[in-house]
C-alpha cells in the first residue's frame, strides 16, 4: 500500500497507550467484525509466545483495541476502556492463548472466530505501527489487507475460476484476486464501493451457494486503482523539484492530492483539524487529568504554575514545549484523545514543538497545517523504506522519526527552505539512532515521557542549526537506512519486549507488580471477572 500522510503519519486519532497495540488491534477487531457479518459468539485469541505481545497485549491496549473492533467502534470512542466488560456483556465468551506459533513478526494476532450458528473463521493480522496493520491470512488463505478498500469476499468450494471470469466482465475497472489453498479458493474483489447486490445476485443464479463477507474500509484515506505518487525518497523528491526550491509543506501536498485524490484545500483542511485537536489535548491535559491504572499522575500543571510564576530556570519557548509535550503524555496515559504522530508512544514530541514555537511566532492555524503536512512528509519517507513500530526497530523508529518530523515542521514554521529542514530533519533523527525501547511496568509512560522531551528539545535545536545552515552532512535518506541496519542489529530484549533496559530494573519490576495487584484488588471488588 502506498503511503498517506493521513493514513500512515499524522493518526489515527484515538485513545490508548499505544497505538501499535490499541489502535491496530482496533483496525484488526473491525475486520474481524466484518468477516463475521458482526455475529460473534467466540474469539481466541493467540500470541506467539517469542513475539512482543504476550508481556504487553494487557497493559498496552491490544486487547482494549481488540475488544472495542469487534464491538464496532471507533478508536476514539470514550467506551473503549470498558471494552473487555462490554464484550463479555454481548456474551461472547473472549480466551486469550500464548502459543508456539513460530511468527515472524512480533505484533502478530490470530483470531478464531464462532458465530452463534456456528460458522467459523480464522484472521491473521500484524501490527506494523502508527496504527497501521496488515491482514495477511483468512481461513488459512493468504492475502492482503490494509483496511484501504472496500473488500467484497467470495467464497465458493468449486468454480472460483469461473466466478473470476465473470466478475471480469462485470466489473472491469476493478481489482479481482484469486487465493487458492489445498483444493480451496477464495475470490477477492478490491474497490472504491462493495460488489452491489445486483451482481451478487446474478452470480448466484449459477453459483447458488456462493458466501459473501464485505469488509468495510478502517482507514481515512483510501485507496484506488493504479494510484502514483510523484516520489518516495528525499532524493526522488529532490528530482522531481529541479531545483525550484519548492517550500516542503506545498511538496507535501502535492504528494497527498495524488495519494488521496484530494484538493489543496481538502488537504489543508484535513491537517487543520489535526492542530485543532493537538491544542484541545493539550489543554485537557494542563488543566488535569486522572487515571487508575497508569504510572505517573498529574505533573504538568505544577510545571505551568511554576513557568507562568517566572520560578523555572529561564528556557525560552523550550519550557512551553516541555509543559505541551508533558501535557499530551499525560492525556495519552488517561485514555484522553490523542493523534498518534507517527505513533502513541511518540505522540506529543510533534504538536509539543509545533504548537509551543507556533504560539511564540503567533501562527496561524493554517502555518501550523503546513508545518505539520511538511513533517508528515518526512514521515512518508520513513514509513514507506521502513517503520514506526517500536518492537521492529526500538525507539529509534518512534523517538526519532518524531524529532526529525518536528525538527522540518519547526524549520517550515520559521519560512526555512527545503534544504533547511530535510538538514534539520537528518540531523535530528542521527542523534537518536540506537535508541532502545524499554517501557517500565509494560505503560508506554516511562522512559517515554523523557523521550519525547528529548525528541522535541533536539528539534528544537537542529532546527535553529539548519536555518544558520549547520551541514547535516549525511543526507536523510542514508541516516533512515542507517537505522533500519541498527535495528537488525538490535537484540529483541531493547525492542519493546518488556525485556530489557529500564524495563527489568528492581523498581519497574515492583511497580508492575503493585499495579497488577491494585488491578486484581479492584476486579475482586467490582466482580468484573477480571475483566475491568
Amino acid at each position: 500500500m502506498i503511503v498517506s500522510i493521513f493514513n500512515d503519519v499524522i493518526g489515527p486519532v484515538m485513545r490508548g497507550p499505544s497505538s501499535s497495540h490499541c489502535a491496530a488491534a482496533l483496525r484488526i477487531g473491525r475486520l474481524a467484525r466484518d468477516l463475521m457479518n458482526g455475529d460473534i459468539q467466540e474469539v481466541l485469541i493467540e500470541f506467539d509466545r517469542n513475539g512482543s505481545l504476550p508481556t504487553t497485549h494487557e497493559s498496552q491496549g491490544s486487547d482494549m483495541g481488540l475488544f472495542g473492533g469487534l464491538l464496532g467502534w471507533d478508536a476514539a470512542d470514550e467506551r473503549l476502556p470498558d471494552s473487555a466488560q462490554a464484550l463479555r456483556a454481548a456474551g461472547v465468551d473472549i480466551r486469550i492463548e500464548t502459543v508456539d506459533a513460530g511468527d515472524e513478526h512480533p505484533n502478530t494476532y490470530r483470531l478464531n472466530l464462532r458465530s452463534t450458528l456456528g460458522e467459523q473463521h480464522t484472521l491473521r493480522a500484524i501490527s506494523t505501527g502508527g496504527g497501521m496493520m496488515e491482514v495477511i491470512n483468512i481461513d488459512g488463505f493468504t492475502v492482503s489487507l490494509f483496511g484501504d478498500y472496500h473488500e467484497t469476499f467470495l467464497i465458493e468450494a468449486t468454480g472460483c475460476q469461473s466466478v473470476v471470469s465473470a466478475l471480469s466482465s462485470l466489473i472491469p475497472g476493478d481489482e479481482i484476486w484469486l487465493h487458492e489453498q489445498g483444493g480451496k479458493a477464495l475470490v477477492e474483489v478490491k474497490s472504491s464501493a462493495f460488489l452491489s447486490d445486483e451482481i451478487i445476485a446474478r452470480l448466484q443464479l449459477n453459483w447458488p451457494q456462493l458466501q459473501v463477507r464485505r469488509l468495510a474500509p478502517v482507514l481515512p484515506v483510501p485507496s484506488r486503482k493504479d494510484t502514483r505518487v510523484p516520489f518516495t525518497t528525499c532524493e526522488e523528491m529532490l528530482q522531481h523539484d529541479g531545483g525550484r526550491n519548492t517550500p516542503l509543506w506545498q511538496l507535501a501536498v502535492a504528494y497527498e492530492r495524488a495519494r488521496g485524490n484530494l484538493t489543496e484545500a481538502e488537504v489543508i483542511s484535513k491537517m487543520v483539524e489535526i492542530v485543532r485537536i493537538f491544542r484541545r489535548s493539550i489543554q485537557q491535559g494542563i488543566a488535569g487529568t486522572y487515571y487508575e491504572d497508569r504510572v505517573l499522575g498529574w505533573q504538568s500543571g505544577n510545571f505551568n504554575t511554576l513557568m507562568q510564576n517566572g520560578k523555572l530556570l529561564n528556557g525560552g519557548v523550550l519550557n512551553r514545549i516541555v509543559l505541551y509535550v508533558t501535557a499530551m503524555m499525560e492525556v495519552k496515559s488517561s485514555m484522553g484523545v490523542i493523534v498518534a504522530a507517527p505513533t502513541a508512544g511518540a505522540c506529543a514530541a510533534l504538536p509539543g514543538a509545533v504548537l509551543g514555537v507556533g504560539e511564540e511566532l503567533q501562527s496561524s492555524e493554517e502555518d501550523l497545517a503546513k508545518a505539520l503536512l511538511a513533517s508528515g512528509l518526512i514521515g512518508v519517507f520513513i514509513a514507506t523504506r521502513w517503520t514506526f513500530a517500536a518492537e521492529v526497530g526500538g525507539c529509534q523508529a518512534e523517538g526519532g522519526s518524531a524529532a526529525a518530523m518536528a525538527a522540518a515542521a519547526l524549520v517550515t514554521l520559521a519560512k526555512g527552505t527545503t534544504t533547511q529542514a530535510l538538514a534539520a530533519a537528518s540531523m535530528a533523527f542521527q542523534s537518536m539512532v540506537g535508541l532502545i525501547c524499554d517501557p517500565v511496568a509494560n505503560r508506554v509512560e516511562v522512559p517515554c515521557l523523557g523521550k519525547n522531551v528529548l525528541a522535541a528539545s533536539n528539534a528544537l535545536s537542529c532546527a535553529n542549526m539548519a536555518l544558520a545552515d549547520y551541514d547535516p552532512v549525511i543526507p536523510f535518506d542514508e541516516v533512515i537506512e542507517t537505522a533500519q541496519r541498527v535495528a537488525a542489529q538490535m537484540p529483541r530484549e531493547l525492542r519493546c519486549t518488556a525485556l530489557g533496559g529500564l524495563s527489568i530494573t528492581k523498581t519497574s519490576l515492583e511497580i508492575e507488580a503493585k499495579l497488577a495487584k491494585k488491578k486484581s484488588s479492584n476486579c475482586e471488588n467490582t466482580g468484573c471477572g477480571g475483566t475491568c
